[in-house]
């Protein structure tokens, strides 16, 4: 969500006429763009601000926008007095008080300006997430802004407002305008992509906004998360099993695989419910790949409700597992209500059981696709290697001499590991 909210204010920021920079010292405008899933990032995130003090003394002029959760829908004010060189605070995806500041007063005058001014947007690991006007094969397209399910551990409906759906023809229009771009693969992003319309009286459904969009023309692949176990419905289900566009993998966190865990979560199902779902879900697309959330070390969880997170994982042999270790974040009902009772050096090893089992699991999986034919859409070349996606969001890489980008292409997989495959082009 955070990418595509870098790519709004970066698009924002070029009708205004800024360029660009990959350079902190030569930017005019920095975006700073922060996520508070976690106290990491939110450290993260003051750290890299610090790191800006010295632009800002050397440059006075330099406008620095704190944008996204730690500013949140209500936090602007207790920031103001805490980060006094920061000079505009942007709610998550409002690149509104930025552009409000940059069209009025002192530094309104672009037309007038002898040289070209410049912007840098960042998040708090440094990456820069902007749409490279030419260059963007995959694109996030947000559907849905904000949250109210409200699990326990997670402070995004506190940070990104309630939910809001995007209309139709809002979203539509965004999808076109990328693919006139030269945009192939797009991405609907929601907290919980798969409640989209439900905030909407007699509005379409997840299910109904992916056949409309199947029919945007120059979009060769659509993808959507993150989804929720709870609304993924049969019209979902079948949505991606008909259209061919709509690409066979699905992100579906479970975060515990214990009952009690889950209720303390407010996760709202049980272990044998997402076992069911599962299930479900491979008869009807067998060659889908699932990926899921796991969170170790929730206030309370004992070894025997750990290991029952390991069986789950063991047995469903799920395609990705994003694993993460609890941590306390304040306005959460866990932070309020629980006690964080397991220690870090517990947390790290629960983490590390998981991941080795899962390294094996995907191992597995990938091994599979050893000699086979499969189709890659080609992103960008990495060190002399191309590299691109299966339709199931394997990473693939290729040696080739020809410009691949943004092309799908039928490829022969050579090598397999747990994390990328590496492949060639038949030839002829």
């Amino acid at each position: 969500m955070n990418v595509a909210d870098s790519q709004r204010v970066g698009s924002s920021l070029e009708h205004l006429g800024y360029a660009f920079t990959d350079k902190a010292e030569e930017a005019d405008v920095i975006v700073m763009n922060t996520c508070v899933v976690r106290q990491s990032a939110e450290d993260k995130a003051y750290g890299r601000l610090s790191s800006l003090v010295p632009l800002k003394k050397k440059n006075p002029n330099l406008i620095i926008n704190l944008m996204g959760c730690l500013v949140g829908v209500r936090g602007a004010e207790k920031l103001k007095a805490k980060l006094p060189y920061v000079d505009v605070f942007s709610p998550p995806s409002d690149p509104g008080p930025l552009i409000s500041l940059l069209t009025q007063g002192e530094v309104r005058s672009l037309e007038d300006a002898e040289t070209t001014r410049r912007f840098l947007t960042m998040d708090e690991e440094l990456t820069l997430p902007v749409n490279e006007r030419g260059k963007l094969v995959s694109a996030h397209v947000p559907i849905v802004y904000g949250c109210s399910h409200a699990c326990t551990f997670c402070i995004i409906p506190y940070k990104r407002g309630v939910e809001r759906s995007r209309p139709v023809g809002d979203i539509v229009g965004e999808v076109r305008s990328l693919a006139k771009q030269g945009v192939k693969e797009i991405t609907l992003l929601g907290q919980i992509v798969d409640r989209y319309g439900k905030d909407i009286p007699d509005g379409p459904n997840l299910a109904a906004l992916l056949r409309i969009i199947h029919e945007v023309e120059g979009i060769e692949r659509i993808r959507f998360l993150t989804s929720h176990p709870n609304y993924f419905d049969d019209t979902l289900i079948e949505a991606i099993a008909e259209l061919p566009r709509v690409m066979p993998h699905i992100e579906l966190p479970i975060q515990a695989g214990d009952d009690q865990v889950l209720e303390n979560m407010k996760r709202g199902y049980t272990q044998q419910n997402f076992r069911d779902l599962v299930e479900k879900i491979r008869a009807r697309i067998p060659d889908c790949s699932i990926a899921t959330d796991i969170i170790v070390g929730f206030p309370g969880e004992t070894e025997y409700q750990f290991m029952e997170t390991y069986r789950v994982l063991s047995d469903l042999k799920l395609d990705v597992a994003h694993l993460a270790r609890y941590s306390m974040r304040e306005g959460t009902v866990a932070t309020r209500r629980m006690e964080d009772n397991i220690s870090e050096e517990e947390k790290m090893r629960r983490f590390r059981v998981l991941e080795d089992l899962q390294e094996q699991v995907v191992a597995e999986i990938n091994q599979k696709y050893l000699g086979k034919p499969v189709d890659v859409l080609f992103e960008e070349k990495v060190k002399n290697r191309w590299r691109g996606r299966t339709p199931t969001n394997k990473l693939v890489f290729v040696e080739s001499d020809d410009d691949l980008r943004g092309r799908v292409m039928p490829v022969t997989v050579t090598w397999t590991g747990p994390w990328s495959m590496q492949a060639t082009i038949p030839k002829g």
